[in-house]
């Protein structure tokens, strides 16, 4: 039987490319904004490009932030992809502190492109392939979407802020990015946050994605 995955439309996703990787991973996606359809879902997908305090203000004004909420407390599988990672958490200093929905806790910060040294260390935004490691307390992506990939897979990272959770055990997946290390993968119970696209990163975003559809 195959899962019905609700992909979250507020205006700023990738909505066309995350729905042909659902299908191709055999699942079947459905693009909504119906807060009532969100609510009831037991998977749901929350993609998203541009600003964080945008991207908050228009999943509350179509109700999309308490249906998620109201989703993730019934028991919802929830993924948050690139934006709809740094959503899932507490707050953003993107312009200022802005609200995020608190299914994780901890900041969004800026990635810094000076090091504590004072040197230059990396461009701002992160764009490209970056290998994935595991994170700080974390030894095996065994029960995780991360479990058919091999440690050093490279994915597509395109963000100029990471999540820092407050609890580095829900830190799944990191890489590092000119000495600095940034949550790639996040997780609290069945909340799911992945700071790439894995739509756009080849076999192993496509073998995450399936594995995220197949989980109970």
């Amino acid at each position: 039987m195959q899962t019905e995955v609700i992909i979250v439309d507020y205006g700023l996703g990738n909505l066309k490319s995350v729905s042909r990787a659902i299908q191709y991973c055999g699942g079947i996606p459905k693009i909504s904004s119906d807060p009532n359809e969100i609510r009831s879902a037991q998977k749901i997908i929350l993609p998203g490009v541009g600003a964080f305090g945008e991207g908050m203000k228009r999943l509350s004004e179509a109700g999309l932030d308490e249906a998620i909420k109201s989703g993730v407390k019934d028991g919802a599988n929830l993924l948050g992809i690139c934006l709809g990672m740094q959503m899932l958490m507490d707050t953003s200093e993107e312009f200022g502190d802005e609200f995020g929905l608190g299914l994780i806790k901890g900041p969004v910060r800026k990635i810094n492109a000076i090091g504590d040294s004072g040197e230059f260390h990396r461009k701002v935004p992160h764009i490209g392939w970056s290998p994935l490691q595991y994170g700080p307390n974390t030894s095996s992506w065994t029960g995780s979407p991360l479990e058919a990939i091999a440690l050093g897979s490279p994915v597509y990272f395109v963000h100029s802020f990471m999540a820092c959770p407050t609890s580095e055990t829900e830190i799944i997946a990191s890489c590092n990015y000119g000495g600095l290390q940034i949550s790639a993968v996040i997780n609290h119970n069945k909340v799911w946050g992945m700071q790439f696209h894995p739509e756009k990163s080849g076999r192993a975003g496509l073998e995450m994605m399936n594995k995220f559809i197949s989980m109970i």
